[in-house]
Parts: structure tokens; sequence; C-alpha cells
């Protein structure tokens, strides 16, 4: 059964498989994928609902966008497109439709209405992913709450066969008090992830404190999802990351230290971002987040290679949830990644489109000196001088002093150890007991 695109051609319905005999070695979810086109705008407007399915272990197996002025407010696509949509999916032998927006409850119920087939929007694809993702106790914690959440507003359809027993006025059927039964159960559930995220925020509040007082410069790793954030983390730190080619891979913050030119950085991957995440996620994960929007300096990781269109939405994403999070207004470099990928050409063009960017290669290490480079630049701005006399009773002082500025000037006098060095204002601040003010010249 051929789709008809949203250019009026008609093309073959996508299938896996190479035909009914192989069916049993097909994927056990096979997935029709759906969209509206509102905009206008051209190119692969599934391309990242595919990508997420594939992620999820869910084979495609056909595709058809609507355009539209807007979504239908009861199915999402127009009737006429949904029989359509009907057709094909049976032809494609799916048995599940997945669509590129969230749905509503009601939505969702007359598509599966219509369709006969189960129906799964954006949202439950990501937390569907972000469930099987998720390693930490926090992780799991923030999953299970977005879960919940999104969940609670279609809980009544899950339970129409019962609401029909239920009397008239003045009554409560069993319909009824099951699904309050379900609420009351769902809400205290909600209550109780919320005071245990609380509890590990407050932990991760005290954790972050502790590297506050060290002073050390934190700078966090944020992007779009598999923009080779952990790869990058892993290339300057040493760490060991999982990395793997899918959307979401980690979930989990991961903060190192990365040593340069003699100072010590701390280094923060966190949750990979994507168009229209959904606003559960971001909630569920705002004590994650929270190290994104406490960074000195976030460095905003980009797909090099992606394909021009798909990088710029990429890069409008990021820049919506950093503004949706409250960082929008931190210090930012943008960090051009997998260039490997690239020839010469296309490096020339990149550079000339985002002269203010450093490219690399997480995975070869390719321009990893010259993005080091960047980073010592962008922080010594930020230093002033100072000169201090430390006793020799404060050791302890004259160690951390070495720990936050890295290579500094000493000299051994009888009243102590005179100190130059270049560190942030705030530390400066605090080692003002020891300053030495040198007499103005006449």
């Amino acid at each position: 059964m051929p789709n008809r695109s949203r250019h009026g051609r008609t093309e073959p319905t996508r299938t896996t498989g190479t035909g009914p005999g192989d069916r049993g070695a097909r994927a056990k979810q096979r997935a029709f994928c759906v969209g509206v086109l509102e905009d206008g705008d051209p190119g692969d407007e599934l391309l990242e609902l595919k990508e997420l399915l594939r992620t999820a272990g869910v084979a495609v197996v056909g595709e058809e966008i609507q355009n539209r002025e807007k979504v239908h407010p009861n199915t999402y696509l127009g009737p006429g497109k949904l029989e359509e949509v009907k057709t094909a999916a049976k032809a494609a032998d799916a048995n599940v439709i997945a669509v590129d927006g969230e749905l509503t409850p009601r939505q969702e119920r007359n598509m599966e209405a219509v369709l006969g087939i189960p129906v799964v929007d954006r949202t439950a694809t990501i937390l569907d992913i972000f469930a099987g993702h998720a390693h930490s106790a926090e992780g799991k914690l923030q999953v299970e709450l977005a879960q919940l959440q999104y969940n609670m507003a279609r809980m009544r359809g899950l339970w129409t066969h019962l609401e029909r027993l239920g009397g008239g006025i003045g009554t409560r059927g069993p319909g009824e008090s099951q699904i309050e039964t379900d609420r009351r159960l769902a809400r205290d559930r909600i209550s109780a992830l919320k005071r245990r995220l609380e509890e590990v925020k407050g932990t991760r509040a005290t954790m972050r404190a502790e590297r506050e007082r060290a002073h050390l410069p934190q700078i966090a790793l944020a992007g779009y999802t598999n923009a080779g954030k952990s790869t990058l983390l892993n290339q300057l730190t040493g760490a060991e990351v999982g990395v793997r080619d899918r959307l979401f891979h980690t979930l989990d913050p991961t903060t190192r230290t990365w040593r340069l030119h003699g100072r010590t950085y701390l280094l923060t991957d966190t949750v990979g971002f994507i168009r229209k995440l959904p606003h559960q996620l971001v909630q569920a994960f705002g004590a994650t987040l929270e190290e994104t929007r406490r960074a000195d300096l976030i460095l905003h990781v980009v797909d090099a290679s992606a394909e021009e269109e798909d990088r710029e939405q990429m890069m409008r994403a990021v820049d919506e949830v950093l503004e949706e999070i409250g960082a929008g207004e931190r210090p930012r470099m943008l960090v051009l990644n997998k260039i490997d990928a690239l020839d010469e050409e296309a490096r020339e063009m990149l550079a000339r489109r985002f002269p203010e960017a450093v490219m690399v290669s997480a995975a070869t290490g390719d321009g990893v000196a010259t993005f080091g480079e960047r980073i010592a630049e962008e922080f010594e701005r930020r230093l002033q001088d100072i000169e201090l006399l430390l006793p020799y009773s404060e050791g302890a002082r004259l160690a951390e002093l070495h720990e936050i500025a890295g290579d500094l000037e000493r000299v051994e006098t009888p009243e102590g150890v005179r100190v130059h060095a270049r560190v942030p204002e705030s530390v400066a601040e605090r080692f003002a007991p020891f300053l030495v003010v040198d007499p103005q010249p006449a």
C-alpha cells in the first residue's frame, strides 16, 4: 500500500524484513510513524522520532505526514488521514502507531478507537527510553516520577469498561471507585518520590558546597543527545563513562576532575537535550540540571557531522532547554564535535559559519589541545593578581592555594612564604588577611 507524502508523491511503505516468510524474524514491536507538519518546513520531520524508536528497540515499518495548520483537537490527524494511516499501517504489518508529538488523553483514546492498535506519543517513547537507561538510584526515582506524572491524566481511560457499571446521580459505581483508588495511590507515590528527590537534592547540594569551597572552576557539558559529550569527557579526563551510538545513553550526571596547565577543573557530563523535551522530564531532572545552572562555563557540544538543517534544529533545541532551566545567561562556549567525519572543505565552511566555536574530535583527540587552550584563556580572563604573605604555620592554606591557582610564584622569606598568584575574585577575598600591600612610590 503506497503512502502519500506531504509533497503529493506516492512512495512505497518502508518495511523491515524481506517478505511475509520473515515475519518471525522481525522486531517484536513494529511502529508506523505519523506526524503533523504545521509550519510547512521541508525535511525529514520524523527523523528524530525514528531515531528514538530505534533506541527503544522498535522497528519502523512506515510513516505518514499530514500538512495542517494545527493538530486535530480530537484525533491529532484529520479523519480522512486517519483512515489512510489505518490502511497503510495494516499493510505494513505495524502493531503500534508512534506519534511525533504529545497527545492529550482524548486524542490517544480516539486514535486507538479508530486505528484498532495501540498508539504511543513522543513523550511515552522518551520515557520508555529513560526507564531503560537509568542506572543510579536518583535516575530511577526521576524517571518513575516523570512516568507517574505523565500517566496520571490517562488513568481514566484505563477504566472506561468499568464506568458503565456505576449508578446514576448520587451513587458511586465500582468503575469510579477503581479510578479514584488508582489516582490516590499514584498521588501518594508522586509525593513520596518528590520527598526522596528533595533528599537527593540536599545531598547533591552538600557535595556541591564542598566543591565550591574548594573554588575549583566548574564546567558543564551540555548539548543535544548523542552529540558526543560522554566521549569528550572520557577524552579530557580519562574517565570511562559508557558510550554508545544511541539517544540518551547517559542519564546520570558524571563529574570528573580535569588537570589543565597546572589548574584543576571539574567537568560534569549532563543528560542530553532533545527537541520538545517533555516538561515532566525537565521537572523530574531538576536536581541533575542544577549542575548546568551553576556551572562557571557551559560547553555546548554540537554534532558537526549532522546535516545543516538538523544541526540548526539541535542547537535551537539546546538553547531553548537552557533557557527553560534558567541557564540561558551562563557563560557558554560552542564546541563542534565529530570533525573526524568531515573533509577539509566542510571544516572550513564550519569555521566560517561559527568563527567563535572550537572544533574537536572527541573520538580521535583531534583539536583537543586547541580546545584546552581556549578553556584556559576563558578562565584566565576572570582571574586577578594577588600578592600574599603566608606564615609558615599556614601550610594548609598554602597547599589549598596551590590546588586552586595551579602554577604560582613563591619566595621563602623570614616572615613566611611570599606568593604571587592569579585566582578567582572569591578566592582573593578568602585570602584577604594575607594580602601584601606594597607602599606606593613617592
